[in-house]
């Protein structure tokens, strides 16, 4: 009997030993969970968040999907989808902030597939007439098209089918789509508002919404469009006392009554977003991806060369010619002429590149992102808004070869490398004419533990943000025009 006792307290301590990826499901204890939310910088608020997903086996997940997975071959859950899948299980709403490129869309469809197939089949049998069961919304169509396309990878061993609705295409095309009926429908807030205002689109059952990179749509002015749509569903928001919700969310799963399940997906979580949040979420979990300060992504080497305008196209030539062949780039410009130029300069020199502007028609830009992931080319020059919210795997290096007029387009614009914990390039050529930006990009460098280029470090227009005056009323970050300071 002794004997039996010191062998069990003996297993327990070599269990309280273990790290919780030896240990089964059984033998995790609250500490466990704790740790294993800390490996993968996963930090939880508000809301009552189920346990995290240790790996797929163990999530309760459907067959069909399950055999997706696997032919996509995701080894295992990544950070965002360890917590949000659970979540989305509990039919709950839920925030999530996390980088692009962290897996979030899988994090959002596998939930949405789970509920779809836990409905009644005659809801199933009403889309043509009723409209589709579930809805994620994206500010600009080439990640809406982007989205649709992994979510027919994880649905493609169901019946489901998808339609997308964004502009540059169709609308009378895309209507005849969702009279045929489809479980799930992908768009932009303005594409969709107009197939809802000529009577393409009825939203009468749709009880499953996905807002992914929310921050995007308030940026680009698409709050009155999202606000529009959430409202013209004709689903049952939850209480807004918590217990009640709770209560609700349970009769839902039993499927004794139907709300609305919401989740909402941005990189930041700035006011205007906290204000759709706090109208059309109830009690949601939140669930944030990475360090603290998502913004300053430490795993991204920062370079800030200091030159004049005549010399960034022998730079740039050379910093090509300096890197292996299997370097993916993407070179941001500031003007879709200049995108021209600089992609006619590259292809002269012997570089394949592509072009993504928006001056290209739709069927371009989506061509040139296909080839640039498929490896036909390994350069992408860009402006700003033909990139925003795209996930291109495995970019090694960006190159600002003009220099953003604003901080926050340059975090987006280094953003696109250094994705899911890998390590990333940016490299900028800086210029006099950018001087307004030497303030808050000197702070962003010094803020990410960068190095701040000596001439940077100096510069008047350094010293104080763009048009602060001092105690004399004089402005702090004037210049001698005749100041010469990048002598090369």
């Amino acid at each position: 009997e002794r004997d039996h006792m010191k062998g069990l307290e003996d297993q327990e301590k070599k269990n309280q030993d273990l790290h919780w990826s030896e240990k089964e499901l059984t033998a995790m204890q609250p500490r466990d969970w704790r740790i294993l939310r800390e490996d993968y910088d996963i930090r939880v608020k508000g809301g009552r968040a189920p346990l995290p997903l240790r790996k797929w086996e163990e999530g309760n997940i459907p067959a069909p999907v399950m055999d997706a997975i696997k032919e996509l071959g995701f080894e295992k859950p990544s950070p965002i989808q360890r917590q949000a899948i659970p979540i989305g299980f509990e039919w709950r709403d839920m925030i999530g902030i996390a980088e692009t490129g962290s897996g979030k869309t899988a994090a959002f469809i596998i939930p949405m597939v789970h509920y779809i197939l836990g409905l009644p089949k005659v809801r199933r049998a009403r889309v043509a007439d009723d409209g589709p069961l579930a809805l994620i919304m994206a500010p600009t169509r080439e990640l809406a098209l982007q989205i649709e396309e992994e979510a027919k990878k994880l649905i493609k061993y169901t019946d489901f089918k998808t339609v997308c609705a964004v502009g540059g295409q169709s609308i009378e095309d895309q209507g005849f789509k969702l009279r045929q009926g489809c479980e799930i429908i992908v768009g932009t807030p303005g594409r969709l508002n107009d197939c809802i205002e000529n009577s393409y689109l009825v939203l009468h059952q749709c009880n499953y919404v996905v807002l992914d990179e929310a921050d995007r749509m308030i940026d680009l002015g698409f709050e009155p469009q999202v606000n529009s749509v959430l409202e013209s569903m004709g689903s049952v928001l939850k209480a807004e006392a918590e217990e009640e919700a709770y209560q609700q969310e349970e009769k839902a799963k039993q499927g004794e009554a139907l709300y609305r399940v919401t989740s909402m997906f941005s990189a930041t979580f700035p006011l205007e977003v906290q204000r759709i949040a706090q109208k059309f979420l109830r009690h949601p979990t939140i669930v944030e991806i990475g360090d603290e300060d998502t913004g300053k992504n430490k795993r991204i080497t920062q370079h800030i060369l200091m030159c004049t305008e005549p010399q960034k196209k022998s730079k740039i030539l050379e910093h090509l010619r300096r890197q292996s062949g299997e370097d993916k780039f993407i070179i941001f410009v500031n003007a879709k002429k200049s995108a021209d130029v600089l992609a006619r300069t590259l292809e002269q020199n012997g570089f394949r590149c592509g072009i993504l502007h928006g001056g290209k028609t739709q069927d371009q830009r989506e061509a040139s992102l296909d080839d640039f992931r498929a490896d036909y080319f390994n350069v992408l020059v860009a402006t700003d808004v033909a990139a925003r919210g795209l996930d291109i795997p495995d970019v090694s290096q960006i190159v600002n070869y003009d220099m953003p007029n604003n901080i926050e387009n340059y975090c987006h614009r280094i953003g696109r490398t250094g994705r899911a914990g890998k390590t990333g390039i940016a490299t900028t050529y800086l210029t006099e004419g950018d001087d307004e930006i030497f303030y808050d990009l000197k702070s962003y460098l010094e803020s990410t533990d960068s190095q701040v280029p000596s001439e940077l470090a100096r510069h008047p227009a350094a010293q104080a943000p763009a048009g602060a005056r001092g105690e004399d009323g004089n402005l702090l970050n004037t210049r001698k025009k005749d100041q010469i300071l990048f002598a090369r």
